[in-house]
């Protein structure tokens, strides 16, 4: 499968999606469950941008 950008973004989203939606639904305040999603809205980016910098480093090797 071939991944150019828009396939990466479409799957990031849908994949936070599921995980805001399922952080929505617990049980805990609306300002923690707020924080916990902007944690991990910017550890997915991190995480994706090293996937991306380390798939680009096997791929030249």
């Amino acid at each position: 499968m071939e991944f150019d950008i828009a396939t990466t973004a479409v799957g990031f989203l849908v994949l936070f999606g599921i995980i805001a939606v399922g952080t929505l639904m617990s049980p805990m305040t609306t300002s923690t469950v707020m924080m916990v999603l902007g944690g991990l809205a910017v550890f997915g980016v991190l995480t994706l941008l090293l996937g991306v910098k380390h798939g680009e480093y096997r791929a030249a090797r």
